[in-house]
């Protein structure tokens, strides 16, 4: 399969364009009709790496799984129900990608088959849940657990965003005000001091010479701060003993480690417990959840975890021994295990950590807020005052008979 470029018209008269997979044009062209399109001309697109890696929005994922859970919970046949969401969809690379699973499915693919040619719309934890339900026929109840587990991600990164936005604001301002000042204020103003002949107090001295530095210097400054960000992020990226000791040091921060700790004890923990709730065995589940834990030290854990219970081991011991994940979760194995309620379990455990989450993230909020809100009127006062006090000075002198 080839991705091209297409120019095509709607039933409607409006040209549209947009990027499809197909064989070759008159593949194209098909799959373009099936779409309700008018094909006009396409061309083989080799798309930038910029845009290549793009992936559709949780959100947009979450509408599909729910309308397809409900659609085939009341009967609709999976390809006509594919077909409806592929026509009401707006999104232009979900439409896409719905279009493309009807075709794999007409041409004698399993939904999970399907799936799996698209990584960037359904992950490896997606397609095991649909491959699971389509063995044991029970593909509404699968895509309700997907859309469940969509939703509880979404949260996940909701937290994260709300942690991330407001220092991101204020550190914004913060940067555009002081740069305003050293570049075009204080310059001006020094010439004036200067002129006078006046003595200047240590910080006023402190903030023209900052000011110089910065007007002189600041290309070579952002320069090597940008350089030290990309060595440091193709260290971490291409050395694998510095992403592990990078991810270590993620999760013992003094305020921010435990807040990453709980959010990805919760992502693991709700994969688990859908992946076991869906009848998937726990060393597959472990295998993908240790696929999407993002943490080297953690995928490392959850590895020797399975080799634990390939030898024999239970999977509460084998938690317990890697000396990573704490008591309540080892503690909630073993209940689980000896109820034989191993999915309620880690469903209860995860909420667990998702409140602790959400409570953390809201106090640090709380304290953040003052914090950077002091810091701000103590740099803007600093500045203020190292130059209203020569300007007084200047003034005085004036009045002077």
């Amino acid at each position: 399969m080839t991705s091209f470029r297409y120019r095509a018209v709607t039933r409607g008269g409006q040209r549209i364009s947009g990027s499809l997979q197909a064989r070759n044009l008159s593949d194209l062209e098909q799959r373009l009709s099936r779409l309700d399109l008018v094909f006009i001309n396409g061309e083989e697109s080799r798309p930038h790496a910029l845009w290549a890696g793009w992936r559709i929005p949780r959100r947009e994922l979450i509408h599909f799984g729910f309308h397809l859970e409900e659609l085939t919970r009341a009967g609709v046949p999976l390809l006509e129900a594919l077909r409806d969401l592929r026509d009401s969809t707006r999104h232009p690379r979900l439409r896409e990608t719905i279009a493309a699973l009807v075709e794999g499915i007409e041409g004698g693919q399993t939904l999970s088959q399907a799936m799996s040619e698209h990584p960037l719309a359904f992950s490896e934890v997606s397609c095991a849940l649909i491959r699971a339900a389509e063995q044991s026929g029970t593909l509404p109840d699968a895509l309700a657990r997907l859309t469940e587990a969509l939703r509880r991600e979404d949260e996940l990164a909701g937290f994260i965003l709300r942690l991330a936005i407001y220092p991101a604001i204020v550190l914004t301002v913060i940067l555009a005000a002081v740069t305003v000042a050293m570049i075009w204020v204080v310059p001006e103003l020094s010439r004036l001091f200067l002129s006078t002949g006046q003595s200047l107090p240590l910080n006023t001295k402190i903030l023209i010479g900052l000011s110089n530095a910065l007007i002189h210097q600041g290309h070579w400054l952002l320069l090597a701060l940008v350089a030290s960000l990309a060595a440091a992020k193709l260290v971490i990226t291409k050395l694998p003993g510095a992403r592990l000791c990078f991810d270590r040091a993620k999760l013992v921060l003094p305020v921010f480690g435990r807040i990453a700790r709980n959010i990805l004890l919760a992502r693991i923990t709700s994969l688990l417990a859908t992946m076991y709730a869906s009848g998937i065995p726990v060393v597959t589940a472990l295998a993908s959840a240790r696929e999407a834990a993002g943490n080297r030290a953690v995928r490392g854990a959850l590895e020797r975890v399975e080799d634990r219970i390939a030898q024999g081991s239970t999977l509460s011991s084998a938690f317990s021994e890697q000396g990573l994940f704490p008591p309540l979760l080892v503690r909630m194995l073993s209940i689980g295990e000896s109820t034989g309620d191993l999915d309620r379990a880690l469903a209860n455990v995860s909420a667990f950590y998702m409140r602790d989450a959400r409570d953390a993230i809201a106090r640090l909020q709380v304290m953040i807020e003052p914090a950077l809100t002091l810091t701000l009127g103590a740099l803007l006062g600093w500045v203020m005052i190292s130059l209203l006090g020569p300007i007084y000075d200047i003034v005085t002198r004036m009045n002077l008979p």
